[in-house]
């Protein structure tokens, strides 16, 4: 009996002994996720640490596409927007939403449907410059915000109708706040639809104008914004083009590269001071050509391309006797690096729709060119 338990306990101990050993060596080999180790890691599937932490900001970077109501949305290069942003939804007086008829909602469906099949974000642009009712959208856009019970309305049918169609979010183009009262209530507008979008992981931005004269360079006061609206926005898109209208008519200052350094200088300045980040800000670049003659009509990228693909080693061309003005792959290029030295969001297109095919596309070619310097280090801000 006494030989037996014996037995047992030694048993019993060997097993105990050799667990705790197996449980010491678990620990001691365990190999650990470390920049440098020579470990590998337990799953193959994921076999890298990340080393670099930029690399979130990188891929973050934006390029955004407005797109009017009446274009093909087969033709639009999905694959190189992250946004596209259909434009206009219009407001009325009393805050209700109009889209501009059948066609265009059928247009805004299909563009939703093309977009998320490329992970592109479709988003409703509210306002523009002309209204569907004939003039500016001016006075119906601030009559229905300025009015608590119109503004709410207002605010109910672009959620509802983001919910309804599927949307990515909402972009406000308010064109322009004139005086301190209009800069209040833009405001409001964006903290309502803010606080309705968000809590649905909706995105919310804006079209700013560019708040620089293209001839001077200082800043222009006419337009005025309350600097607190920005905490609202995901993206700020800043329309850095149509400059050719400050001053005497002068088809040059559409948005020639100085334009641009003007204003990634003065917004970024702007949001440092208020402590937003500059990520929210994209830069602006027209596709379109402008005519020296402002009774002739702008041209589209597209067209430009189409009558001679070397109008893209260019900034200007002369087609018909009369000489256009436009931003060529060079300055395109230029722009993309002068928004990632000043560390902004990304770029934004006026419009997509506009855009060359194939090899002289605008789009892909920014696309391309965020995708391969949007790092940091490669830039130093001394350069400008």
């Amino acid at each position: 009996m006494n030989k037996r338990m014996l037995l047992l306990m030694v048993l019993f101990l060997t097993f105990i002994g050799g667990f705790i050993s197996g449980i010491q060596y678990t620990n001691i080999q365990k190999p650990k996720n470390i920049p440098g180790s020579s470990f590998a890691s337990y799953s193959l599937k994921n076999p890298e640490a990340k080393l670099e932490p930029q690399r979130q900001e990188q891929d973050s970077k934006v390029l955004i596409g407005y797109v009017q109501d009446f274009r093909n949305p087969q033709e639009i290069d999905y694959k190189s927007l992250t946004h596209v942003i259909f434009s206009f939804a219009h407001p009325t007086a009393e805050g209700g939403l109009l889209l501009n008829g059948d066609q265009a909602v059928k247009n805004l469906r299909t563009i939703v449907t093309l977009a998320h099949k490329n992970n592109t974000k479709a988003i409703l642009a509210i306002g523009g410059w002309f209204h569907i009712n004939g003039g500016e959208s001016y006075e119906y856009f601030k009559t229905a915000i300025s009015k608590p019970d119109s503004r709410k309305r207002l605010v109910q049918e672009l959620a509802s109708l983001t919910d309804q169609e599927k949307l990515d979010g909402i972009d406000i183009d308010f064109e322009h706040p004139r005086s301190k009262e209009d800069a209040k209530f833009l405001t409001a507008f964006a903290q309502e639809l803010s606080e309705k979008l968000k809590p649905k992981g909706k995105e919310l931005s804006i079209a700013v104008n560019a708040k620089v004269h293209s001839v001077t360079g200082t800043e222009i006061h006419s337009v005025v914004f309350d600097p607190g609206m920005f905490k609202y926005f995901d993206h700020v898109n800043v329309m850095a083009y149509d400059g050719h209208w400050d001053g005497d008519y002068n088809a040059a200052n559409l948005s020639p590269y100085s334009y641009s350094e003007n204003i990634a200088a003065y917004w970024t300045s702007l949001f440092d001071q208020h402590g937003f980040p500059r990520s929210k800000l994209t830069l602006g670049v027209p596709l379109y050509a402008q005519p020296e003659d402002p009774a002739i009509k702008q041209i589209s990228y597209d067209a430009l391309m189409k009558t001679n693909p070397e109008h893209a080693k260019k900034d200007q061309a002369k087609l018909n006797g009369t000489t256009y003005h436009y931003n060529g792959h060079s300055t395109l290029k230029k722009k993309t690096e002068l928004a990632n030295v000043y560390q902004l969001g990304g770029l934004m297109l006026w419009e997509a729709g506009l855009d060359a095919k194939g090899g002289n596309s605008a789009a892909a070619l920014i696309a391309s060119e965020l995708k391969n310097k949007s790092d940091p280090r490669y830039y130093t801000r001394n350069e400008h």
